[in-house]
């Protein structure tokens, strides 16, 4: 495997795991990217985002034994295009899955675009292969939605980003007594707190994952590089697992930044960006990530280095402002 510049995280020498040529000729995919993925049955199961050339978003699932070597299924996941509300609420663009398993179900937050600006939305199913749609989450103008694998303090909670009038964004969490009705919202952190690399906007990735110290939560930070040009980067910290409003401590420094060519160069440059990952038994992490808007890669890491790194400089309520 390839190392990157920074030691926390190792490139796939394979990268990129999927590209849009993998996918059945006649469906015209062009993208995959920012993709979901759970472990099912022992059976690494990725929820895909996927585009045609006319940027038609679906979600296609993947499988794969070993987590690098994915084969699509023949067609792409059913959504309810013809229901009124979800037609006119969704309309065709569909994207940025996170896959959550609460109790035996697993659970598929999304956002979902159209004129009345992003929204989230809730998929559900019991084997992946029927989906119901509960409706949708959130009010307008919120995305990067992403479950915690079990209530806190009775409740569901979920990491979100509503963006802001300025065009900043910040990772918030809410909490809900059914999944469909949320509140109890809280500012986890702003863009600029903690870390000095993504003064833009920052959004939650992969699943909120489970440790002594804490939620480990890996997310992507942005920043201008120039006028027109943003650089998404991914990061991570460590959330308190009863009141996860509450940063114990995160890592000063971006754990994956784009550096390869599948990164830098595609339908939105300078890329990294996740949905998903995949803890292991042995405690490796596999981190999955979408390059450039444009194809699927893989990195892996370790539960001890991720929490070395949000560990490694001053704590998190030393450096608020």
């Amino acid at each position: 495997m390839k190392t990157s510049k920074y030691p926390i995280c190792k490139r796939y020498e394979g990268n990129p795991i999927l590209t849009g040529k993998d996918f059945p000729v006649d469906a015209d995919i062009k993208n995959v990217f920012n993709s979901g993925i759970i472990k099912y049955n022992g059976t690494y199961l990725m929820v895909c985002r996927v585009e045609n050339s006319a940027l038609f978003d679906r979600f296609w699932l993947a499988d794969s034994k070993d987590g690098y070597h994915f084969k699509p299924r023949p067609a792409p996941v059913e959504m309810p295009y013809d229901d009124p509300e979800f037609k006119e609420y969704a309309g065709s663009m569909i994207y940025d899955p996170r896959v959550t398993k609460i109790g035996s179900l697993y659970y598929v937050v999304h956002a979902a675009h159209s004129g009345h600006t992003c929204r989230l939305s809730l998929l559900k199913t019991e084997d992946f292969k029927k989906f119901q749609w509960m409706g949708f989450i959130s009010e307008t103008d919120n995305r990067n939605g992403v479950l915690f694998p079990e209530k806190i303090n009775g409740l569901y909670a979920r990491l979100d980003r509503p963006n802001t009038g300025d065009g900043n964004g910040d990772i918030w969490v809410s909490y809900s007594p059914d999944l469909i009705f949320w509140g109890k919202s809280k500012c986890v952190f702003r863009n600029w707190q903690g870390i000095r690399w993504a003064w833009a906007k920052i959004g939650p990735g992969a699943v909120p994952i489970r440790t002594p110290e804490g939620w480990l939560v890996i997310f992507h930070g942005v920043r201008w590089q120039s006028k027109a040009h943003l650089v998404y980067q991914l990061g991570v910290c460590l959330l308190d697992l009863n009141d996860p409003a509450k940063v114990k401590a995160i890592a000063e420094e971006a754990i994956l930044i784009p550096e390869e060519q599948y990164e830098l160069t595609g339908q939105t440059p300078s890329v990294v960006f996740t949905c998903g990952a995949v803890v292991e038994d042995n405690g490796e992490v596999k981190i999955y990530y979408g390059g450039a808007d444009s194809v699927q890669c893989v990195a892996t890491t370790t539960i001890e280095r991720l929490i070395e790194a949000c560990c490694a400089g001053q704590r998190y309520h030393r450096r608020r402002r």
